[in-house]
């Protein structure tokens, strides 16, 4: 037998060994972590039999349910490259949350907070270092008063039955949040919150009262226990830079029993870009019972004649909530907006209830407990940016644009409209800066269904090209974001010695003048940075995990 020979077969013998000591010190590790957690859980008051109930480890059949059961985007599902927590939670009651924010410092992992799924990024449920998932999921009780016109709400409810639950109390309240009836509350608030209500009522944070929320010492604060500063900091700043949300109170607000919506569609061959450039220069004026969301989409138009080509173009579709009648909203729109073109036929009368359904793509023959389905849509690969428009974009700016969406092929545009009672409160009264000289929203929105990593750079590359093209036309110094459209092309945050330079990339698209007050905050309440994900707030001075 050959030297050579010998020494590569010593080697493979060695390479076995170091795998199999590596895999049985890894399955040790994570079998200390999770004993050391369960004790400490049990030392902190919580029942073993409550314990079962509430804790995952990977080997437990229930772990990928849970953990897939609110990822909203396919790129973070049940791939490889993928991580996974060591330990789901799934807390029951308030004083759960308490023990699993204490025993997780003690354990010395990454803490992820989730309330809803509906995260772009993902980094609500994913990390690059081992962490431990609180999935908020069976704390969604809902409390309304009609007398008072407000509820609580806890973080783990949804959108849909939160609103359910104000439609069986009352058919003249309602509550200005997002359209989509599968968001998670405890996200959607503390990260600032926007609906079709907007211009009238202001932002979802610029209607709550109260909240309830774990601090880093497993201590639940309400209000007046958080203090003003804090309390200021999780309306809009992200919550989970702060604490766990547990609830929030909120005040509803009255809507009329006849609410109208419409849908209308055009197409550049059909003066769509005429109604664009209008628009842009009344939908942040017009009265502010009016809010129209508006759609820019690539698509394809068939050719009529046989063996001719398809042709590529754009269409515009104007979306709107009305708090009104069809007949005050169609003198409106004659007046001020006459290039959309809208008839009386265009508009559909109806509550508040049914209108929600409208705007969450159900039929028109949808019962309102359909808000009660948490599942949602079905699961798409996904990406999503966005822009903050100060100036109306020319025509030939729009022309540009619309010929680079055909050229790229599938990502669009969706315009929402600022103005009204949003943009009269003064930036600084919550963490949310984008309110006077905003005339609206960008959401840059690509889907797609085909598997694998090719498909998903080109996706990818595409929304970041038109992202790019878009440069001149919004906001600059800094390009502002939007913070419940996560994005972490704009910037992340290692937690090293460097953090609050790299928070100040990101945080200053997210919250322009305010970023200084929030770290603030984050220094005081949190010192040693334990509420941390990719783009969370940072401390002035870094001192992580020195418990």
């Amino acid at each position: 037998m050959s030297t050579c020979f010998v020494f590569v077969l010593l080697l493979l013998h060695f390479l076995v060994l170091l795998t199999l000591n590596t895999l049985s010190c890894h399955a040790a590790s994570s079998s200390s972590v999770y004993d050391t957690f369960l004790n400490c859980l049990t030392s902190n008051s919580i029942p073993e039999s409550e314990i079962s109930k509430i804790v995952y480890s990977p080997n437990n059949p229930s772990f990928n349910p849970i953990l897939q059961a609110y990822i909203r985007n396919g790129r973070f599902f049940n791939s490889s490259t993928t991580s996974k927590p060591v330990i789901i939670v799934t807390p029951r009651v308030e004083s759960h949350v308490s023990g699993i924010v204490l025993c997780t410092k003690e354990t010395d992992l990454q803490l992820k907070i989730r309330s809803g799924g509906h995260d772009y990024e993902g980094i609500s449920y994913i990390s690059d270092v081992p962490f431990i998932m609180l999935d908020m999921f069976n704390l969604r009780s809902i409390s309304i008063a009609t007398n008072d016109k407000t509820a609580w709400v806890q973080a783990g409810a949804t959108l849909g039955e939160l609103y359910y639950n104000i439609w069986t109390k009352s058919k003249i309240l309602g509550f200005p949040a997002g359209v989509c009836p599968t968001v998670g509350v405890g996200g959607h608030i503390s990260g600032g919150g926007y609906g079709n209500m907007i211009r009238k009522f202001g932002l979802t944070v610029d209607n709550v009262l109260d909240a309830r929320l774990v601090d880093v010492n497993g201590k639940i604060l309400d209000r007046k226990a958080m203090g003003e500063d804090l309390f200021w900091a999780i309306k809009g700043g992200g919550g989970a830079s702060f604490g766990v949300i547990l609830a929030f109170k909120i005040q509803l607000v009255q809507v009329p029993q006849t609410v109208t919506y419409f849908r209308v569609e055009r197409f550049i061959e059909e003066n769509a870009t005429d109604a664009v450039v209008q628009w842009q220069k009344v939908a942040n004026k017009i009265d502010n019972d009016l809010f129209m969301r508006l759609l820019i989409q690539p698509i394809t138009v068939k050719s009529k004649s046989k063996g001719a080509k398809n042709n590529k173009s754009i269409r515009a579709t104007f979306i709107a909530f009305f708090l009104g009648d069809s007949s005050r909203l169609m003198s409106l729109i004659t007046k001020e907006f006459p290039a959309l073109g809208l008839t009386k036929q265009d508009c559909l009368e109806m509550s508040w209830i049914d209108s929600v359904l409208y705007w969450g793509n159900f039929d028109n023959t949808t019962k309102p407990d359909a808000l009660l389905n948490r599942k949602g849509d079905p699961l798409n690969f996904l990406k999503r940016k966005s822009d903050y428009v100060k100036k109306v974009i020319p025509r030939d700016g729009l022309e540009s644009i619309f010929q680079k969406m055909i050229s790229l092929g599938k990502t669009g545009l969706v315009f929402n409209p600022y103005g009204g009672r949003m943009a009269e409160i003064p930036e600084g009264d919550t963490p949310f800066p984008h309110r006077a000289g905003i005339l609206f929203k960008i959401q840059y929105s690509v889907n797609w269904h085909e598997q694998g990593l090719e498909a998903q750079k080109d996706y990818l590359t595409q929304i970041r090209d038109l992202y790019s093209f878009m440069t001149p036309y919004v906001s600059n110094n800094p390009r502002q974001a939007y913070l419940n459209y996560r994005d972490l092309d704009i910037g992340t945050n290692d937690q090293g010695p460097h953090s609050l330079e790299q928070g100040r990339v990101y945080g200053t698209k997210y919250f322009n003048n305010n970023f200084d007050r929030l770290v603030k905050v984050k220094s005081m309440v949190d010192p040693h940075n334990f509420f941390r994900n990719e783009q969370s707030i940072p401390t002035q001075r870094m001192q992580r995990n020195m418990f």
